[in-house]
């Protein structure tokens, strides 16, 4: 028997299940203490459920979740729409070697490691690259296409199932190990926001007066303009050499938005805009993750999850040892940290969720906030595309 809920009942329930983690991060201190996302822990409890029901009474409930794209939009949006140029101008640095000293060879470490681990496990190569970062940092759409290739190419058997489940697992682990990663290093280092980024925008807009329905109204107004012009500006480039997604053009637009707009006598307000973005971005998580199949995912494991802890360890070493030490050693590193964990190990919703819970019990984190999704948005899929085209032309790889 399955349970269809409409788009308005999916809604509610996702509100629901938020608030199921909030109670849980609140009564159960591991989950506090490290930081995981109120999203996660409530969706993933969801689908703890929701596996025994299937499982004792052979029910299942199936959401509608098509408000999923327009939410994750809403929240790149908001993204950039709390970017203080002026502040973040002093991260172009950061991004260059967060991107070029960080991410590019741990995209082709995490592939190496993959294929290690599958080979030591007697299984074709192909499937280090599965729980490397084709679902990894490609998560379930570019997975879904590898997989439809290697199924037909390469002639493996469940590639499609395994593929799903690796991006899945990935989606949890991303979420779970980002939070605790920076706690350690805030507290092993004692790290303290800066007090230029403790004294931002939103802290003297906080102190000028308090949210009216007009400042929600006109950020909201505002957002949804982004959004708009982002989906636009993507359909008419279309399909070009170097192809952006919507939801980056919605950054970008949004960013423009928020800079642009006192020149023009029109002002944002950043706590109005985080909070639409916050909710949106919650909302989205919630229903992801409420949407996996346990039975699925544990059907499909087998040699999968020892290559996928090899990963994850080789994941959390990394964001400790080199991105943490590379990116400065402070604060601001410490979140960006926990934003690399979610969006090699998840997505880029996940990372932005990492960071989110440290910043609400530590401080702003400006650059982090704009350099992380940037990054995760855009330049690690263009890297992904090339280490794995490079890889796959290898004979061990059939190529």
């Amino acid at each position: 028997m399955t349970v269809a809920l409409p788009d308005v009942e999916s809604l509610l329930a996702a509100i629901a299940v938020l608030f199921l983690g909030i109670a849980a991060n609140r009564s159960i201190p591991l989950l506090s203490n490290y930081n995981i996302p109120d999203p996660i822990t409530g969706g993933v409890l969801f689908a703890i459920v929701a596996a025994a029901v299937a499982y004792l009474w052979n029910a299942s409930i199936s959401l509608d979740v098509s408000s999923k794209p327009i939410l994750l939009l809403l929240f790149f949006a908001s993204v950039g729409m709390t970017a203080n140029l002026r502040l973040l101008a002093k991260g172009g640095a950061k991004l260059a070697i967060f991107l070029a000293g960080v991410c590019i060879p741990f995209v082709i470490l995490q592939n190496i490691v993959g294929i290690s681990a599958a080979l030591g496990l007697d299984l074709h190569p192909i499937f280090g690259l599965v729980a490397g970062s084709i679902t990894l940092v490609g998560g379930h759409g570019t997975g879904a296409a590898y997989a439809e290739r290697f199924a037909e190419v390469n002639n493996l058997q469940a590639v499609m199932e395994l593929t799903m489940t690796a991006a899945t697992l990935g989606l949890i682990a991303g979420g779970v190990v980002g939070g605790p990663v920076a706690q350690w290093l805030i507290r092993r280092y004692a790290l303290e926001p800066s007090a230029k980024a403790g004294a931002g925008e939103a802290e003297k807009q906080a102190a000028e007066a308090p949210l009216s329905t007009q400042t929600v109204l006109m950020s909201l107004g505002g957002l949804l303009v982004a959004v708009v012009l982002g989906r636009r500006v993507s359909d008419m480039i279309g399909e070009g050499i170097i192809t952006l997604p919507s939801f980056v053009w919605c950054l970008f637009i949004g960013v423009v938005l928020r800079n642009g707009g006192p020149f023009l006598g029109v002002n944002f307000d950043d706590r109005a805009s985080g909070m639409i973005g916050s909710i949106a971005l919650s909302l989205f998580l919630a229903m992801t993750m409420m949407a996996i199949k346990l039975s699925d995912v544990f059907n499909a494991a087998g040699p999968l999850v020892i290559i996928l802890l090899v990963q994850l360890s080789f994941t959390v070493a990394w964001a400790r040892l080199v991105a943490f030490r590379l990116l400065g050693r402070d604060y601001e590193s410490a979140v960006m940290a926990a934003g690399f964990c979610g969006f090699v190990l998840g997505s880029s919703a996940t990372a932005i969720a990492n960071m989110q819970a440290v910043i609400r019990r530590y401080g702003p984190a400006p650059q982090a906030m704009l350099v992380v999704p940037l990054t995760g948005a855009f330049f690690i899929d263009l890297v992904n595309a090339i280490v794995l085209s490079g890889l796959l032309s290898l004979s061990i790889l059939g190529g």
